[in-house]
């Protein structure tokens, strides 16, 4: 009996990981051709899924902005989304803070700052990447929203100019007087937008095999020894992030939304695990809109402006890590850690996390400017590098998390009556 997809993928990252290991306990050649099989099949995947999230973004933002224009909500829609992002932000930087306090991850037994030693070939390659940005990132974002030329923000992946000129096409395309052409534009990008639907389906038919790939790469070449060194730094970030994604969202989904969290966790289900494999909230957008339409039941008209605006702005995950991760530094360099000096990581952390999404290296960026803020050294981010790549992916499956809640939370309140009302897989049936 073939197993259906959503049970494909939890297989795909439990074989991952002992294919992982395995490989991991060689040497030589063979080591080398495993590792560079898994990078091969991880890397087509993870391409395959990044060629639709330009045309996907623009034609989802355009038709959902259209046809919510056209009925006058589009100031309510964008309101509730910027102030469910902005609320779940802080309490996901507020979660992580008090984890922070609570486990201590910088002190070692004896009540001294922890120190540990910081690998400095990493710790330089990372500067290179991070390239001593400060707060002069934070004006960069809204020049990034109005790009010089749209043609080239699409090709370099510049997420947020194309959310604004999608916006903007979007908005005016219902402004213009002659209906007929309003209705030729709109047929267009919802053509283009169930095609790419369309081509996501066959693409996460895949899935397993990319999943596999991503997975077995990563454990292969990091291994769970090194973790150590920072090991309660890593539980209390897992401790946060397991409490913001099945405590918080689930109470926001139940008590705002009116709706069974445990079926919202099963419909979102492959998402959050392509998520988790690929450590990308725009490489998974395709498949977001898929399961939060297709098995949520939460309409296009709210998705194609929520979720696409979501993957580049609403980083709960992030956020929650860039404070605990700063905590952490302060602590082990023995920072003296006054109300003032968490007042100011919990709102850099707030607005890092919000506009700093597109900056290669995002986290260390944002990261940096806390360090900078509060009179730390750079060099500091050495002390995460040992962890971050797995806890990137946690991080990124709580991004994606929230953005579906938010899509869900925002269609209860704009009166939809008929999300995550049946199975999930019964929903995805009926809408073929």
């Amino acid at each position: 009996m073939r197993l259906k997809r959503h049970w494909q993928i939890p297989v795909a990252l439990i074989v991952a990981v002992l294919a992982g290991l395995v490989t991991g306990l060689l040497s030589g050649t063979a080591a080398d051709f495993l590792i560079q099989a898994y990078g091969f099949l991880g890397t087509l995947f993870l391409n395959a899924l990044k060629m639709l999230i330009v045309p996907l973004v623009v034609a989802s933002i355009i038709t959902g902005v259209a046809s919510v224009g056209q009925s006058g909500a589009l100031g309510r829609l964008g309101g509730r989304t910027l102030l469910y992002y902005l609320s779940t932000s802080l309490f996901a930087i507020l979660v992580g803070l008090l984890f922070v306090n609570l486990i201590d991850p910088g002190i070692d037994s004896l009540g001294n700052p922890v120190k540990p030693e910081i690998d400095r070939i990493a710790v330089e390659a990372t500067l290179e990447k991070v390239g001593g940005k400060g707060f002069e990132v934070i004006p960069e974002i809204f020049l990034r929203m109005v790009p010089a030329n749209i043609v080239a923000a699409a090709a370099d992946g510049q997420m947020l100019g194309l959310i604004f000129f999608s916006l903007l096409f979007g908005y005016f395309m219902t402004r213009i007087d002659n209906e007929g052409y309003t209705e030729s534009l709109y047929n267009f990008w919802r053509g283009i937008f169930d095609v790419m639907m369309r081509i996501t389906d066959l693409v996460m038919k895949f899935a397993p095999i990319g999943v596999f790939g991503l997975v077995a790469k990563v454990v292969a070449t990091t291994g769970f020894s090194q973790f150590a060194s920072v090991g309660w730094f890593f539980i209390a970030v897992l401790a946060g992030l397991a409490v913001h994604a099945f405590v918080t969202l689930p109470l926001l989904l139940s008590l705002v939304g009116g709706v069974d969290p445990r079926r919202h966790f099963r419909a979102m289900s492959p998402a959050l695990l392509t998520a988790f494999s690929t450590a990308s909230s725009a490489a998974t957008l395709p498949l977001t809109l898929e399961c939060v339409e297709q098995r949520a039941g939460v309409s296009n008209r709210t998705t194609s402006f929520v979720l696409p605006l979501g993957a580049t702005v609403n980083m709960d995950g992030t956020a929650l890590y860039e404070c605990a991760a700063a905590m952490f530094i302060a602590q082990a360099y023995g920072l003296e850690l006054t109300f003032a000096t968490q007042f100011t990581i919990v709102v850099i952390a707030l607005l890092t996390s919000i506009g700093v999404a597109a900056v290669p290296s995002a986290s260390l960026v944002a990261i940096s400017i806390i360090l900078g803020a509060i009179g730390l050294p750079l060099e500091a981010v050495g002390l995460l590098l040992v962890v971050d790549r797995i806890l990137d992916m946690c991080r990124t499956s709580v991004n994606v998390l929230s953005d579906s809640c938010g899509a869900v939370i925002i269609g209860r309140l704009e009166g939809e009556a008929n999300i995550l009302q049946q199975d999930p897989e019964a929903a995805r049936y009926a809408q073929r």
